[in-house]
């Protein structure tokens, strides 16, 4: 039900903004939206160990396609294949992997789509120096985010994610 009606004041928010923003006035709640961006987190991370495995193997199957060049065919099927063993190592490293912190739930991208918890879903939160892992109630699923992979800055992580566990009242484990 609260969840239902806040969409409904962002609805109507967003359309009597709209039309004071054509009658030359500034909008209703611009403080408090400003408040609200400005708690939400992102921690962007970098994906460096899957995109350089798939660009050696695109390299092996390079190698391993010219020396077998004296067939003659199967030479387009050879190209074909490393080329988008290397678009898929570039799109993979140009994608980076997020943690965003809300007011009352997480959200990260995983297979591809934005998987998010709230803060009811969330069991405990464990820190230690350089590896973040949120674990889920009802599933025996942990998200799991490394400094070492992915290249997140698990320090500032941690700070804001211990704040978001203080404020919905979950366990914080420091390692």
């Amino acid at each position: 039900m609260a969840r239902s009606w806040e969409r409904m004041v962002q609805r109507n928010t967003r359309q009597v903004n709209q039309q004071r923003k054509k009658q030359g006035k500034d909008s209703i709640y611009s403080s408090n939206s400003k408040a609200a961006a400005k708690s939400i987190d992102i921690f962007k991370g970098r994906n460096i160990v899957f995109p350089v495995v798939l660009l050696a193997l695109g390299i092996m199957f390079w190698v391993v396609g010219s020396i077998d060049e004296t067939k003659g065919s199967g030479i387009l099927a050879n190209w074909l294949g490393v080329v988008l063993y290397f678009l898929l190592a570039a799109l993979l490293f140009f994608r980076r992997p997020f943690l965003k912190v809300e007011r009352a739930r997480l959200s990260t991208i995983k297979y591809n789509r934005e998987r998010w918890l709230t803060a009811a879903d969330i069991e405990k939160i464990i820190v230690s120096r350089s590896v973040v892992t949120i674990k889920h109630k009802a599933k025996r699923k942990q998200w799991i985010f490394s400094k070492l992979i992915n290249r997140y800055d698990t320090a500032s992580m941690a700070e804001r994610l211990e704040q978001f566990g203080k404020n919905n009242n979950i366990e914080v484990v420091h390692e």
